[in-house]
Parts: C-alpha cells; sequence; structure tokens
C-alpha cells in the first residue's frame, strides 16, 4: 500500500490511515524501516572494563535480535550476535567478566572478539571451522557514552548523528550517568507513528501540556531539519534552568531550555540543563507500542526543573490523545488531513521519510 507525501506542505495530506491499520504494512516497516536503522542499544558502561560482557535486545517487541556487547583484553568494545554458530543457542546468558565466550549448549568457545577458539568433538569435520564458525559482528557506533547498532545500515552513523553534536556537543558526556528515577517503560495502546506523529509537533503543547506551556515560549518554538531526523528547540519564558551555552554557540544568547531530537524512525534524545532522556519507541502491533525512557543525568540538582521537570506528566498527557487517535483513524469517516505549514513541519518531514523508505524498500 505505497502511499506519497507532497513536497510542498501547503499541498500535501497526511498518509492515509490504512497506513496505520494494515498489519501488512507494519510487518514491512520491520525489514524496510527498523533492520535498516541505528538503535540504542546501550552505554559503554555496561562494558566498562577489559573482559565485560552484556546481551542486549535489539529493538525488543519489533525485531528481537539477540546481540551481545563485549570488550575484549585489548580494552577494545565489540557489539557481537549472541547466537551459537554451532546449533543457535544464546551464548551469553547475562552480563559478567569473562575470558572468553562459552556456549553451554555443546561448549563452543569464543573469544571476546567473537571469534572462534574451540569445539569439542568435532574431529574429521571438513572445511572447520572457517568464517560461518566465528559470531558475526553487528555494526555499531558510539555517540559520547551512548551505543547504537545496525541490522543493516541504510546510512552511515556519522551521516545520521553528526548533526545532533552540533548543538549539545559541548555537553560532558562522559559524566551523564544512568538514573532509575529517570527510567521507566510507557505502554500507549496506539500505533508506534502515531506516538511519533505527536512527538515532532509543539503544535498541541497548548492545548495538551498546560504545565508545559507555561515554561516553553509557544511562538519561539521552532523546528530544524536534517535528512535523516527533526530538532525541536524549546525556548524558556524566563531565565529558569536554562543551558548555560557557550560563546560559540550557534544559539547563545538564548533561553534555551530543551533540544529535542528525532533520528528516524523511532528514536527521541531529548537534551535538557540537567541530562539526556533517551525515548525509544518500541513497535509491538499496529495498535500497541512500547515506549522506554532511559534517563542519563548530569546535573543531579535540577533534575525536576524546567522543560524536563515533569516528564512523567507530559508522557501521560500524549498518551491519552495518541490513544484518542488511534480509536479516531478506525472512523470510515475520516482519511487523510492536511498539515499546518508553520506548525507541523516535523511530522510532514517524518511522514515524507517514511513515504520515501518504503518506496525504496
Amino acid at each position: 500500500m505505497p502511499f506519497e507525501i507532497d513536497p510542498d506542505i501547503a499541498k500535501a495530506s497526511t498518509p492515509p490511515t490504512a497506513f496505520y491499520r494494515d498489519p501488512a504494512m507494519f510487518d514491512r516497516t520491520r525489514e524496510a524501516l527498523f533492520a535498516r536503522s541505528w538503535q540504542f542499544v546501550g552505554d559503554c558502561d555496561m562494558v566498562k572494563v577489559p573482559g565485560q560482557v552484556h546481551p542486549v535486545t535489539y529493538l525488543e517487541g519489533m525485531l528481537e535480535e539477540p546481540l551481545l556487547l563485549t570488550r575484549d583484553r585489548e580494552d577494545q568494545i565489540h557489539c557481537l550476535s549472541n547466537v551459537c554458530t554451532h546449533r543457535g543457542n544464546i551464548v551469553c546468558e547475562g552480563p559478567g567478566v569473562e575470558n572468553s565466550l562459552r556456549c553451554r549448549y555443546h561448549g563452543r568457545r569464543f573469544g571476546l572478539d567473537g571469534k572462534f577458539q574451540f569445539m569439542p568433538e568435532f574431529d574429521g569435520v571438513e572445511g572447520f571451522p572457517c568464517e560461518a564458525d566465528h559470531l558475526r559482528p553487528a555494526a555499531f557506533d558510539v555517540l559520547g557514552k551512548w551505543i547504537f547498532s545496525s541490522l543493516d545500515p541504510k546510512s552511515p552513523f556519522d551521516e545520521v548523528f553528526e548533526p545532533i553534536c552540533e548543538k549539545v556537543g559541548f555537553l560532558p558526556f562522559d559524566e551523564f550517568f544512568a538514573h532509575p528515577a529517570r527510567t521507566r517503560d510507557y505502554m500507549v495502546k496506539g500505533h508506534w507513528a502515531l506516538y511519533c506523529d505527536n512527538y515532532l509537533e509543539g503544535f498541541h503543547i497548548p492545548y495538551i501540556h498546560a504545565d508545559l506551556n507555561a515554561t516553553l515560549s509557544y511562538e519561539d518554538y521552532r523546528y530544524e531539519l536534517w535528512d535523516h531526523g527533526v530538532l525541536q528547540v524549546g525556548v524558556a519564558k524566563g531565565d529558569d534552568t536554562i543551558f548555560d551555552l557557550p560563546v560559540n554557540h550557534p544559539d547563545h544568547g538564548q533561553r534555551i531550555s530543551a533540544y529535542y531530537y528525532w533520528v528516524f524512525p523511532n528514536l527521541m534524545l531529548n537534551f535538557y540543563p540537567w541530562g539526556l532522556s533517551i525515548n525509544v519507541v518500541k513497535p509491538i502491533r499496529p495498535d500497541l507500542t512500547r515506549v522506554s525512557f532511559l534517563g542519563y543525568v548530569w546535573r543531579e540538582d535540577i533534575m525536576w526543573e524546567g522543560a524536563g521537570g515533569a516528564l512523567d506528566r507530559v508522557e501521560r498527557e500524549d498518551e491519552a490523545v495518541v490513544e484518542l487517535v488511534q480509536k479516531g483513524i478506525q472512523s470510515r469517516f475520516y482519511d487523510r488531513g492536511r498539515y499546518s505549514p508553520k506548525r507541523e513541519v516535523g511530522t510532514h518531514h517524518f511522514h515524507r521519510l517514511l513515504a520515501r523508505h518504503l518506496a525504496e524498500s
């Protein structure tokens, strides 16, 4: 069910409701969008010292690819398939510190770099071992201390993430630490793209988020687009809880209280003066989505203040409206809407990327 989005926002219509409702289209996005994107899989603190290993899952609920983060004895990080090349058992079942990786099913052993080392009872097997006996490496890269992986990257990591560093690269990422008070999962009874549609526009802030609207200047709220994402810049009404921007920063002198980054198709990196909230949108069904909030705090003394202070309340307000839209798109009387050229440029950009990536798959 292909669809087109006019590049002229003044002429464009939103995707047809069939995109959000069709299970076949939902299944198609697995490989067309998510397997080819960069997904958050963990941070460097998970494998902080040589010998540490930590199993992770690539986009749980949608792709469920078992991966393994390791730091070898030469102090190099690896992202590997966590599936034994003998009979497909999971190799590493929990985090720890190891000298090697050993599958407990039949004893096959690998180095922390994924290279095959030993297999009992395999005398006489021809052409063994070979390249296929190593654990497959997965593409990965690091932004600050945060690790991202892709099963089949459509675009280079630097091309996707470099624009983020232009605005927030001055922050001391190495001082950010995972904070349990800022980390939790939300279950949203709606399509994953409806959740992104809502996130990508500040149009609804005065109507849905009264407290956030009291903090942010609606008239100064702005959008910056790049090929792989959208930046929404939240400008504070006052001077409390804003970034202390360096003099050479492109926004120096402005009262910036939030940089809301969205990376296609389902990743949000929300930077506040207190730190970072990583939001990963995880599709489960066409009508059910898990959203994981992962908080990394830099300044604990102000983490409940400003635009990033009441994240739980803002999230619950967003959930309520997304779930109402999920009900609305079941209607036979609605199919496609129009965009506000001033307020919905981020959502329009998302829909154009959706249409393009699906057409190219």
